[in-house]
């Protein structure tokens, strides 16, 4: 991530920055630094990618409706200790989709001149979700183009979470700034990055 956090740079800055890139099924795999491969591209990948690079006019963390089954605690965010006997890649997966909304507030929060939301594609028949998905891909479409271009519902909004063309309401606690502090405390001390106050 650094590596492609300095490329970014050379090429950037950028008007947007879509973190869409995501593990969901899955055994237990380990990164080389022993981090859980799920929490390690769902999770950390856009924290650390995001503090890394100059700001964009606009960051979207795609998040997901499973988020609301996500565990906020920063006990083992990495399945370090519950290791491959207590793996759930659901849960693994549900989690990380909460940590995408955390961030997103987080980043409007700190950053003020970002527009910083996550979304909700939705169940949608794509590869991921299977021909058997019942919801609708043009939503997911218009609300995904919507927030890169902060334009129609998306235009001056931060810190929101949208599913379905408009902005809704994500799980509580993704409000809670204590808890996107520890989130924050815990993801700089996994990877030695912090958020800058200027970039």
């Amino acid at each position: 991530m650094k590596q492609l956090a300095n490329d970014a740079n050379n090429a950037g800055p950028f008007d947007v920055v879509i973190h869409n890139a995501a593990v969901f099924k899955g055994d237990y795999k380990k990164t080389q630094d022993g981090l859980a491969t799920t929490f390690a591209v769902n999770s950390l990948a856009p924290y650390v990618l995001t503090c890394l690079i100059k700001k964009p006019k606009r960051l979207v963390f795609l998040s997901s409706g499973m988020h609301f089954s996500g565990d906020a605690s920063t006990s083992d965010l990495a399945w370090i200790k519950r290791g491959e006997k207590q793996w759930s890649y659901s849960r693994a997966y549900s989690d990380s989709k909460l940590h995408n909304v955390l961030l997103a507030s987080v980043f409007a929060r700190l950053w003020p001149g970002v527009a910083s939301n996550s979304m909700d594609p939705g169940w949608v028949p794509t590869k991921m979700g299977g021909a058997g998905a019942t919801g609708d891909i043009q939503a997911a479409v218009d609300t995904y183009v919507m927030l890169a271009e902060g334009n129609g519902g998306a235009a001056g909004v931060t810190g929101k979470y949208l599913a379905n063309r408009k902005v809704t309401d994500p799980k509580a606690i993704t409000d809670d700034i204590e808890a996107q502090d520890r989130l924050l405390k815990a993801f700089e001390e996994i990877s030695g990055v912090s958020i800058p106050s200027d970039i």
